[in-house]
């Protein structure tokens, strides 16, 4: 039990960056070129962590095979739950702009926003809980890399919820919603997987990092470039480069 209470606290950790962001995005108005340039920071650092961090222990762990099909269905879960979230109003939920459809004309887009939030963080989540599984306690280059990519997540989902006329209080109550589930995911990902094969829980941690490539490609990426243009690439590379920095002195 004390174990599955350290993986909800890191799962907490690493999820309030999200809530910062959102309470920033709120009282401020942050650049949207600025919350851009940001958020490709952001995607750098989790497509280091992806590939140095969660591919690397799927593999060793468990081979080939296991981390392999477990990084396509994660892929594919997402990109499907998150076309279905689209169609009804969570395509532009990391936008800091007006895309972002407001609730009189499209009756369920802030649900459905808040669905879109919830299957970008939960993966991220479940990572760290599986990451105690090992033994060697929490991957803290994992919780810095999902921790930097939350606060740009936060500021640009705020900004596009506010230019959406939704209010501060949905906006906090959103985030704060997500960062405790975020934190219950990470302890399912200890609790749920405890004790389970080796091959399981390398597909498990395939399957999570599937699906936040298939987020970043879907949602970060696409809005960073709608704002940054030209210097999307080399903040998303400074990112990449900050997490390797962090993973290889850990």
């Amino acid at each position: 039990m004390g174990s599955a209470l350290v993986a909800g606290g890191w799962g907490a950790v690493a999820g309030s960056a999200l809530l910062i962001g959102a309470v920033i995005g709120t009282l401020v108005d942050v650049p949207r070129r600025l919350t851009a340039a940001i958020m490709a920071f952001g995607a750098g650092v989790l497509i280091a962590a992806l590939s140095l961090d969660l591919m690397e222990e799927a593999f060793h762990t468990g081979g080939f095979d296991s981390a392999a099909a477990g990084f396509i269905g994660g892929a594919l879960l997402f990109t499907i739950v998150n076309w279905l979230l689209s169609s009804r109003g969570a395509r532009h939920r990391k936008h800091s702009g007006d895309k972002q459809p407001r609730e009189a004309d499209a009756p369920g887009s802030g649900m459905a926003i808040f669905a879109g939030a919830l299957i970008d963080g939960i993966p991220e989540s479940i990572v760290i809980g599986l990451s105690l599984l090992g033994g060697t306690g929490v991957s803290v280059p994992t919780v810095a890399a999902i921790f930097l990519s939350n606060l740009p997540e936060g500021l640009a989902t705020s900004g596009g919820m506010k230019q959406a006329g939704r209010s501060r209080l949905f906006i906090i109550g959103l985030h704060t919603s997500v960062v405790v589930i975020s934190a219950l995911a990470a302890v399912v990902g200890y609790a749920l997987f405890d004790g389970v094969s080796k091959e399981v829980v390398a597909a498990i941690t395939a399957v999570a990092a599937g699906g936040i490539l298939a987020m970043l490609a879907d949602t970060m990426m696409p809005e960073a470039f709608d704002e940054a243009r030209d210097f999307t690439g080399l903040v998303t590379a400074f990112g990449f480069l900050t997490a390797f920095v962090l993973q290889k002195s850990a």
